[in-house]
């Protein structure tokens, strides 16, 4: 995935999870908000450290 992608994708996942997490209507339980942000925020962090599952060009020309 490109890094303009990624980093929109990021962004968006954030603000919704902050969104769900401290919004006074949520269908999500006050208590958990801390959990929500924590589990958003380890999502964008593993997206950004872990590559994409794929076949490299290289792999592809010795077969």
């Amino acid at each position: 995935m490109p890094n303009d992608v990624k980093a929109i994708v990021s962004v968006l996942a954030l603000i919704v999870a902050a969104a769900l997490a401290y919004w006074s209507g949520s269908p999500i339980d006050p208590r958990y908000s801390t959990f929500v942000m924590i589990t958003a925020v380890f999502m964008v962090v593993a997206m950004w450290i872990f590559p994409e599952a794929g076949v490299k060009k290289a792999d592809l020309k010795s077969r």
